[in-house]
């Protein structure tokens, strides 16, 4: 009998174990479905048969969702209040999206959360005081929204915190006194904040306060007075200056020669839409479903001529996109050799293109040039980048290898490149120093000039 009692009471106990992590999927499942409606997520192809741990952009530890990352994928409108519902998300990334609204009340059930990426939205309103009583937090970012309001003092409370990120947004006010003694990188640029900036944050750079009404080191002394290990009284002799002024002369009508040339040589060629050759069926390896669909497909309209039409033909063996981490495969090599292509630049290692596949989505195609190297030790290279996390890099999706093609495939970013932001901000920040009245030296005058040109 007490052996009997015994297996019983094991039976439940694993039975109700059971239920329970089955009941806590089921309310991550429905948070995120309701995620998806709320926010218009309809590039999210997510199989609603199948477990959610396998959904794209979802990461489940001991059958429970831990991280959420869906970057640049298209959500708009507000975040729907069940998204407290993901009650152990370590990771939660929705950047460059179109969220608008407030931030729900319900992330203040979201006890687990350790990195919080929410730039390039249009978040509005007062940040929500409840997300600094989530002290296990180490990355915020909130740059690039419209928040109002002033920084709260609470943010103390987040000790772990180790990134703060509030550029651009539409905060006033004083700049609470912060003591986070783990805070390495901060940023509260271009806002409307005003006063003294606290002891313990004058350490950091000064592009970390410009764009806003502050003094205090490592900015202008309040007082008046320079906080920087130059002289200000140096004045620029007049070979200076005259240099300056023929130099930029002669930059612009560089400048002038090289846009006429373009011109010209524009209008010569005309512009052709290119579809990258599919490759033969007998050579990659895809579902039969897929290859069915295919045929049907009316392939007239295909950019060709992208890829070497045979390139991947001749490749031995049958080759296929790897996907990395748990990425769930969304589409196939032959979808994406079928997709439109408009290209987007080209560097030194090949060119990159902005493939829109059939079913809708959007990537960004690099197809390597040059690159001699062998399979494996192109695979370990892979690995290496793929397994980079940064919420500044563009995770790699898949990549491709043959003999004569490689490719790697990025989620696309439509918010400009590099190049842009930095020519913009350049711009920006030197138009402001003249605004301000405020001296130039040589160096931020030639700086300013070379991103410029």
């Amino acid at each position: 009998m007490k052996l009997n009692s015994s297996i019983f009471c094991l039976c439940l106990f694993w039975t109700t174990l059971f239920v329970s992590m089955n009941s806590d999927l089921a309310s991550d499942r429905a948070a995120l479905v309701g995620l998806r409606a709320a926010s218009g997520g309809r590039t999210l192809l997510w199989n609603r048969s199948r477990s959610p741990c396998n959904w794209t952009g979802v990461r489940c530890v001991q059958n429970r969702v831990v991280e959420l990352r869906l970057p640049g994928v298209g959500l708009s409108g507000p975040l729907p209040i069940a998204i407290g519902n993901l009650t152990q998300l370590h990771t939660l990334s929705l950047r460059f999206n179109a969220l608008s609204g407030s931030i729900p009340s319900d992330f203040a059930k979201l006890t687990s959360l350790r990195k919080l990426y929410l730039q390039g939205n249009r978040f509005s309103g007062e940040i929500p005081a409840f997300l600094f009583t989530l002290q296990k937090l180490i990355r915020l970012n909130l740059a690039n929204n419209n928040f109002t309001g002033t920084i709260p003092e609470s943010i103390n409370n987040l000790t772990r915190l180790g990134t703060l990120y509030l550029e651009n947004n539409h905060l006033s006010g004083s700049i609470p006194d912060i003591d986070l003694p783990a805070l390495v990188q901060f940023n509260v640029s271009f806002n409307q904040l005003n006063g003294s900036i606290p002891k313990g944050l004058s350490g950091k750079p000064k592009t970390a306060f410009e764009g806003n009404s502050l003094c205090g080191k490592p900015l202008v002394s309040c007082n008046g007075t320079e906080n920087s290990s130059s002289s200000s009284g140096d004045k620029w002799s007049s070979g200076v200056i005259a240099g300056i002024v023929v130099g930029c002369v002669t930059a612009v009508l560089l400048i002038l020669i090289i846009l006429v040339f373009l011109c010209k040589r524009k209008g010569s060629k005309k512009m052709e839409t290119r579809d990258i050759a599919p490759p033969k069926q007998a050579e990659v390896e895809i579902p039969a479903a897929d290859k069915a669909a295919g045929e049907s497909d009316n392939t007239s309209n295909r950019l060709s001529g992208v890829v070497k039409k045979d390139a991947i033909a001749k490749s031995s063996g049958s080759k296929k996109l790897v996907f990395f981490g748990n990425r769930s495969r969304v589409f196939y090599l032959e979808d994406l050799l079928r997709a439109s292509a408009e290209v987007l630049g080209k560097g030194t290692f090949g060119t990159a293109y902005k493939a829109t596949l059939e079913l809708g989505m959007v990537v960004a195609v690099k197809r390597l040039k040059d690159v001699t190297v062998s399979e494996k030790e192109f695979k370990e290279k892979m690995e290496v980048v793929g397994a980079m996390d940064h919420p500044n890099l563009v995770p790699v999706r898949a990549y491709y290898f043959s003999r004569n093609e490689k490719l790697l495939v990025y989620d696309y970013m439509p918010m400009g490149s590099l190049s842009a932001l930095l020519h913009g901000f350049c711009l920006s920040s030197f138009a402001m120093h003249l605004a301000a009245g405020k001296e130039i030296t040589e160096f931020q005058f030639l700086t300013f000039g070379y991103y410029f040109i």
